[in-house]
């Protein structure tokens, strides 16, 4: 008994911690990576491309969109070649953003060729 209650401030101080880090305050950024299946047409990426880059005028939570295809020289893309970063100014807003019927349905549209996806959200911090 003794011995838990040692541990009882660290675990306090964790709390609190991982507390605060999920209600952080900053832009939050969402980061999205897409590997596409093989053989998908270049015309159904570039409709992919087409349809991410509208949802910035189409959902007002939206900041920022920023996007690009990998240039690495590393080789270390593990098949992934496009890289989206969303900011939003909340939690609520990425949640909205989700959500969202436009995004929904861009969901939609992609699935048939993504063969995986990495998503990755972030408290941006100076």
């Amino acid at each position: 008994m003794i011995t838990s209650m040692r541990f009882l401030p660290i675990l306090a101080v964790f709390l609190m911690t991982a507390t605060s880090a999920l209600t952080a305050d900053g832009p939050l950024r969402h980061v999205v990576s897409f590997k596409f299946k093989a053989g998908t047409p270049v015309e159904e990426i570039r409709k992919i491309e087409t349809s991410f880059a509208a949802l910035k005028s189409k959902i007002s939570q939206v900041q920022s969109l920023e996007w690009g295809t990998d240039v690495s020289q590393e080789g270390l893309a593990k098949g992934f070649t496009h890289m989206w970063v969303l900011t939003f100014s909340n939690p609520a807003d990425l949640k909205t953003y989700i959500d969202h019927p436009d995004h929904v349905a861009f969901v939609t549209q992609l699935k048939p060729i993504l063969d995986d996806v990495f998503v990755f959200d972030f408290h941006h911090k100076p």
